[in-house]
């Protein structure tokens, strides 16, 4: 593992590199490169014959951070991954993939560095827009039990949430993130939204987006409308956890057609 310094947090970060194709796997919201690994979903373990460059977002995994909420506003986060990117794959179009929080930086990153990405596979939308003002409020709510109850009744709450059934069979897992700095990180989120629709528009790149059902956190209709948003998106839903774990391949045939071979064309 090594790290790489952004302004207020180290980011832990590791390369497979086999050669091939530049690929960037993200992570979602209290989250890592390991507890993603438990989830089901670290569709890079089935990639092979790539540079796959996988990081823990500011204050998450093995990370650093610092107890400052607008650090972890996902349009800041999008810095983040488009700084390691230009010092990982300088000058190259790189093919992205991450759920939830994932996804949202990703969406940022392409919006703000438009010819930075060949390709992208957005996992679990989240709530955004209308739907994104209740899950504010809920995340504002964490933050206060963090504050106010501790770690152990927010852990407890968060344990007592239906799951998914595409999830069903997942291990039981916590936050991957410093107690300290949970609270921060819950604001940060209780203050970003997804882009707007008209800035949607401008991501051109083939965009391959997969959600579950029955996942009020993570609402097939955000999928539905990125769909319509996105000028070059399909959509795949699962409802089944097998469903699930096809997605790897997914991601592997989507960046076989659309991932940037080695050497790329320069981005001017």
């Amino acid at each position: 593992m090594a790290t790489f310094s952004v302004q207020g947090a180290d980011l832990a970060v590791e390369l497979s590199d086999e050669g091939g194709h530049p690929v960037v796997q993200l992570h979602g919201l209290t989250s890592s490169r390991a507890r993603d690994r438990l989830l089901n979903l670290d569709l890079g373990r089935g990639l092979s014959g790539t540079r796959l460059l996988r990081y823990d977002a500011r204050g998450h995994g093995e990370s650093t951070g610092r107890a400052m909420a607008e650090d972890y506003e996902w349009k800041h986060l999008a810095d983040d991954l488009l700084d390691l990117l230009h010092e990982y794959f300088p000058g190259e179009k790189v093919y992205g993939a991450g759920p939830s929080m994932g996804c949202a930086t990703l969406l940022y990153a392409a919006i703000k560095d438009p010819e930075r990405f060949c390709g992208l596979t957005l996992l679990l939308p989240p709530t955004a827009w209308e739907s994104r003002k209740a899950k504010s409020l809920a995340y504002a709510n964490h933050a206060r039990v963090l504050e106010t109850e501790g770690w152990d009744a927010f852990i407890q709450a968060d344990l007592n949430q239906p799951v998914p059934p595409a999830t069903i069979g997942n291990p039981v897992t916590v936050p991957d993130n410093a107690p300290e700095l949970l609270p921060a990180i819950f604001r940060g989120a209780a203050a970003s939204d997804l882009p707007q629709l008209a800035d949607l528009a401008r991501v051109t790149v083939p965009t391959h987006i997969l959600a579950w059902t029955e996942d009020p956190s993570h609402p097939v209709a955000t999928a539905q409308a990125l769909l319509y948003a996105l000028p070059q998106a399909r959509l795949q839903v699962a409802s089944t956890r097998g469903e699930v774990n096809a997605w790897p391949q997914i991601l592997m045939d989507d960046v076989a057609k659309h991932g940037a071979p080695h050497p790329a064309e320069p981005i001017h």
